[in-house]
């Protein structure tokens, strides 16, 4: 008993000072790395060629040790980016209701938001913003336009544009209001009897529209519904948890969350469903990210949703806000999630030496030797449904490629793309109203666009250019059914050319329940390397 208690002792005695060591070490270090970067400060603050501020040289340092961290999601937000931030993911600013970009130098409107200030004072799209208040626009950049079209709700500013046509400028005076950027521009109905939604963003309303159009779609017959995902970044997590809630039953897991400690946080869903069985395809495609993901995720691995489409963008991490002094923020990777089944879906990127991420093994998530190594998981009902780096649709349907002669004359009209959307734009422009909406591009409209193309300097081959008709006749159709109708008449105008979109269709219209949407797409021998 003696000689244990000595022993114990022993250890206690040889432990400790290897403990304190350990900690004078770290302080050592500490303290090292501190006077390293107070007098880099001082010598570049002293001796740098061009004078910098010391508020500068502080931001820089900050900005230098987030890329440091090698994280593409990691950003230091100045009190500007930040607004521009939170009005992308907010869904709401204070302004008159455009969207602008910019084109050969010019400030031009590229969309016109419905009830709002700029719609009631007859603002068109293609217009040139020429002056703001009393300052010509004249080299001026978005940020700037943007930051003096905008302001506190009940103010007022004065515009002048430039329209296309018109000989005279004309000028509008706005009386700013909260405007609200629509996550979801448009529901209608397909085939008589299916739903279709297009969610573009997860800003603070997504969730409540949604829902908002699958009553409306359900009480006016629909017996199946797409939720389409494609080219939508992701935005707020509560917004994908309300979403996916949306769909699956109360106390179902959606996903969780594990930061650097491994601690695991489980969301659930909180109420009951407002579809709970209603057939329902989701649209994923290479630009679906974050909470797209979730949700497509969450709903594949209930067996809630049959994924169709492409495969995600992989975006598996969580970042947190944190407000700073001075109105900066950063915005800093915090966590993983994980799906219902336990799958991470974060795809493996580099840095390259000029900044870009790029993916390691890039269009190659669904070849059959990537598919052998990467980890299975099953969803409730026992599908196999792959880990190890986005969601991997249920049924893979690649976009529609282009000919060889339309891929030629795409890069033909490409290497003037800034000429090519300009002339286009102001083509349907002018014919916006003269069409009816059963309009059909006609080979006189062909040949007028080809005509302005050429004037405006854009070379296109005319035998490529008219052996590639359909493409032509896609790109003019959609830009004045657009202009002319909006964005839910040019949809309905280009289903048919949308053939991930006609798949989803397709089934449904087959599939009278969501088993049944399984039934149709599963293979009748098991993909290679998996097991049933």
């Amino acid at each position: 008993m003696t000689r244990t208690r000595k022993t114990l002792l022993t250890l206690v005695a040889i432990a400790t000072p290897i403990l304190v060591g350990g900690f004078v070490i770290q302080e050592r270090a500490t303290r090292d790395g501190v006077r390293l970067f107070e007098q880099v400060m001082s010598i570049v603050g002293d001796r740098f060629v061009d004078s910098v501020s010391a508020s500068a040289l502080y931001e820089k340092a900050a900005r230098g040790l987030l890329k440091e961290l090698k994280d593409p999601y990691t950003e230091l937000y100045t009190p500007k980016q930040l607004e521009a931030f939170n009005t992308t993911t907010g869904g709401f600013y204070g302004g008159v209701g455009m969207l602008i970009e910019e084109q050969e130098g010019s400030i031009v409107i590229s969309k016109v938001y419905p009830h709002t200030p700029a719609e009631e004072a007859g603002i068109h799209e293609g217009d040139k913003i020429i002056q703001v208040d009393t300052s010509s626009t004249r080299g001026w950049k978005i940020d700037q336009v943007s930051s003096r079209l905008k302001g506190e709700p009940g103010t007022k500013v004065t515009a002048k544009f430039a329209r296309p046509g018109w000989s005279d400028p004309i000028t509008a005076t706005f009386t700013r209001r909260v405007i609200r950027i629509p996550a979801i521009p448009f529901g209608i109905m397909l085939d008589g009897k299916i739903g279709y939604v297009p969610v573009q963003n997860f800003n603070e309303t997504s969730s409540p529209e949604l829902a908002q159009q699958i009553i409306r779609l359900q009480s006016e017959g629909a017996k199946g519904l797409v939720v389409d995902l494609r080219g939508n970044p992701g935005g707020f997590l509560d917004q994908a948890l309300e979403m996916s809630n949306l769909f699956l039953a109360r106390g179902q897991e959606i996903l969780s969350v594990r930061d650097r400690q491994g601690i695991s946080e489980q969301h659930k869903a909180e109420r009951d469903p407002v579809a709970p069985k209603l057939p329902l395809v989701i649209l994923t495609d290479g630009y679906s990210a974050s909470a797209s993901e979730i949700v497509a995720g969450a709903l594949q691995d209930h067996d809630r949703a049959l994924v169709v489409g492409t495969t995600s963008f992989g975006k598996g991490l969580v970042q947190s806000v944190y407000r700073l002094d001075g109105g900066y923020a950063i915005k800093l990777t915090t966590g993983k999630w994980y799906t219902p089944s336990g799958r991470s879906i974060q795809k493996e990127r580099k840095l390259l030496d000029d900044g870009q991420f790029v993916e390691v093994r890039p269009d190659s998530m669904e070849s059959d030797s990537v598919r052998k190594a990467r980890p299975r998981f099953k969803s409730d009902a026992g599908r196999v449904v792959f880990g190890g780096g986005a969601i991997t649709p249920d049924l893979i349907i690649p976009y529609d490629t282009l000919t060889s002669v339309e891929q030629k004359v795409a890069k033909a009209l490409g290497m003037k793309g800034q000429d090519t959307y300009i002339t286009l734009y102001d083509y349907a422009f002018e014919e916006k109203g003269k069409v009816k909406p059963d309009f059909v591009v006609t080979p006189a409209m062909r040949d007028e666009f080809y005509n302005r193309l050429q004037k405006k300097g854009v070379v296109v081959d005319r035998k490529d250019y008219d052996a590639a008709q359909d493409y032509i006749n896609r790109l003019i159709d959609t830009r004045i059914s657009r202009l002319a109708f909006g964005d839910s008449t040019a949809k309905r105008r280009e289903v048919s050319e949308d053939i991930q979109l006609m798949k989803a269709l397709d089934l449904l219209r087959k599939g009278q329940t969501q088993r049944d949407l399984f039934a149709l797409t599963s293979p009748t021998t098991p993909p290679s390397g998996i097991k049933r």
